[in-house]
């Protein structure tokens, strides 16, 4: 396979892994959408993305079902694979490499404790090719209400008319202390909410809790 082949093809399944995810969106609080697509010889050997209420994780899902066909594949994975688990149970990162993968190409790196670029290090250190940031922005959308948790502690608020891809909606009085309200949402796993135009999006706004 050419290189130009072969950049075409990380393209191309790095864009089916990250439609996996958006399709997921707003149904995995209190973790990211993932999306995971594991290719063997050019082939779709398997595919998954996070479940309904973020586990079991789109790698835990996608290595089972590739089975002795995730063995010197490629998997291409919409974030970094975590290094570790918050609940002490087998690491993405692991059940590549158990599998045996020989590639792995990741969209975005996870600033979160339990990756932080742990989960990449781990792979290259057992032998994994590992690339980062393709396709990075188009993968962006996914993560910025996760990002914006791990960095604030609030949910990321943004106006929408039907809350598609959204946790839920942030249903607050606008005098009510609205970082308090976000805190507490962002402590119970919360990333994304959303409000409509009005009096509440205004509030927000003017103590720069609104995103745009």
């Amino acid at each position: 396979m050419t290189s130009a082949q072969q950049a075409s093809d990380d393209i191309r399944f790095m864009g089916r892994a990250i439609a996996l995810a958006k399709a997921r969106m707003g149904q995995t609080w209190p973790n990211p959408a993932v999306g995971c697509v594991i290719v063997r010889d050019g082939v779709v050997v398997a595919e998954a993305a996070t479940a309904p209420g973020g586990r079991p994780h789109a790698e835990e899902q996608a290595v089972p079902s590739a089975g002795d066909k995730a063995r010197d594949a490629t998997a291409y994975v919409t974030m970094e694979p975590c290094g570790a688990r918050s609940s002490g149970r087998t690491s993405c990162s692991n059940f590549l490499m158990d599998a045996g993968i020989a590639r792995v190409v990741v969209a975005a790196v996870d600033p979160s404790p339990f990756a932080a670029g742990r989960g990449v290090e781990r792979l290259r250190k057992a032998g994994l090719q590992v690339e980062t940031g393709l396709l990075a922005p188009d993968a962006a959308v996914l993560y910025e209400g996760y990002l914006h948790r791990v960095e604030t502690g609030r949910p990321l608020v943004r106006i929408s008319d039907d809350g598609e891809g959204f946790d839920a909606r942030f249903a607050a009085s606008p005098k009510a202390d609205l970082t308090t309200e976000l805190n507490r949402l962002g402590e119970a796993g919360y990333t994304r909410l959303w409000v409509g135009p009005g009096e509440l999006a205004d509030a927000l706004k003017s103590q720069g809790l609104l995103t745009v």
